[in-house]
């Protein structure tokens, strides 16, 4: 494992437990709504409201983390990584407890949005904490590693989701989220600050850095580049469960059983294109990634309505692929910014979030056949991604990125 400079080694934490910190803090917004995905259709019945309006709990979460991380990320590069840590974690803590307690959908609809802008703290900084403490020759693998173990948690979320549902209500769910943030904070009172250089600037200064980095337009370029993936797999999260559930009239613990082998395909993404890129270049195995989202696409639109295997079986290609492409894209990014590392990975967390709310919006709607609108989704994401790497690609701040293979050798 790479050491990270000494001037940020961590006296309590140790560098894996700094590992294992950020990756729990990565994991804010899959354990926040993976958990409780298998209790959205029995909410809706509770509160006697439709799907669509159930569905708000999950889509405003998304709307308020990404627009969170906006403001949690410039105030961590002027006041630190640890300061945003305990506050926001804070306020995720007690908006679970009340979320737990609410007594109509709108109350829980609230209560869910500020929980998001808690969340949205945690996820803000720690993709900031890896770019503190990693340089660019090191940074990638640590990325597919955290990355990995994050997407780890969609596999077991649903699951133990399902599981709480047998002995408790939706509210249990809750419960578990609050003890989330509670061990999150926890660690977060155990880390040294890992920000060498503060903004002395204002506040307004700030958020400025906002501005200065989405000027950049090899960060911006990048950043729609890699967020547009997030639409089709938001949306398959956002409907997973009305589509088993509702749809192929499963069990809320075997969807969760299918889901869970999807979430396997995230996993395995990350730590296959290490594996790929040893032998291939970048630039082809993102092309690869974008075309077999596409080939996904067009097999779900014409076969996943069949069965509820095989609707998994097709769509995890676009799932293994669509989390391949994460690790480059993101280094890819964080390499166009030499300053203002929070405000980047802000800008990072809320786009890659806010393109997601777009899916999650779009597969929401009335649709008389859920399946068909996933597989097309998937076609035109891969089609248009790909078109857009072809261009981006052959620029100079992607081309004088170290491949991975050649990061490894010169360690």
């Amino acid at each position: 494992m790479t050491e990270p400079s000494s001037a940020r080694r961590q006296k309590y934490l140790g560098e894996k437990g700094l590992i294992a910190l950020i990756t729990f803090l990565s994991a804010f917004v899959p354990l926040s709504t993976d958990l409780y995905l298998p209790a959205l259709p029995g909410m809706a019945q509770y509160f006697n409201v439709s799907a669509d309006l159930a569905n708000l709990t999950l889509i405003l979460f998304f709307v308020f983390f990404a627009a969170g991380t906006l403001l949690w990320g410039p105030l961590s590069d002027k006041y630190g990584r640890k300061p945003v840590l305990l506050i926001g974690l804070s306020i995720y803590t007690a908006a679970s407890l009340a979320c737990a307690s609410s007594w109509d959908i709108y109350h829980l609809i609230a209560f869910r949005i500020l929980q998001a802008i808690g969340g949205s703290g945690a996820f803000a900084v720690a993709t900031a904490m890896i770019k503190d403490v990693y340089d660019s020759k090191s940074r990638e693998p640590i990325l597919a590693m955290v990355q990995s173990m994050v997407l780890i948690s969609p596999v077991a979320a649903p699951v133990l989701g399902a599981l709480l549902l047998k002995f408790m209500s939706w509210r249990g769910v809750f419960l578990a989220l609050a003890f989330i943030g509670l061990l999150a904070l926890a660690g977060s009172m155990a880390l040294q600050e890992t920000i060498d250089k503060r903004n002395s600037g204002s506040m307004l200064q700030a958020l400025g850095g906002l501005y200065k980095v989405a000027r950049n337009p090899g960060f911006s370029s990048l950043l729609a580049q890699f967020s547009l993936p997030s639409v089709s797999v938001m949306a398959f999260i956002a409907a997973s469960s009305y589509i088993y559930i509702n749809g192929f009239g499963l069990s809320a613990q075997v969807y969760s059983y299918y889901f869970s082998i999807n979430a396997i395909g995230m996993v395995s993404g990350p730590m296959l294109y290490m594996r790929v890129s040893r032998k291939y270049r970048r630039r082809s195995i993102i092309i690869a990634c974008f075309a077999v989202i596409s080939a996904s696409g067009l097999l779900i639109s014409f076969f996943g309505g069949f069965q509820p295997w095989i609707l998994t079986m097709v769509l995890l290609p676009a799932t293994i692929s669509a989390s391949c492409v994460r690790t480059p894209g993101t280094n890819l990014m964080l390499e166009q910014q030499r300053g203002d590392t929070g405000s980047a990975a802000a800008l990072m967390s809320c786009f890659g979030i806010f393109m997601g709310s777009i899916g999650m919006t779009i597969i929401s709607l009335n649709w008389s056949n859920t399946i068909l609108v996933l597989g097309m989704m998937n076609i035109l994401i891969g089609l248009v991604c790909m078109a857009l790497w072809l261009r981006i690609s052959q620029k100079p701040y992607v081309m004088q990125v170290p491949e991975r293979y050649i990061a490894a050798a010169s360690r």
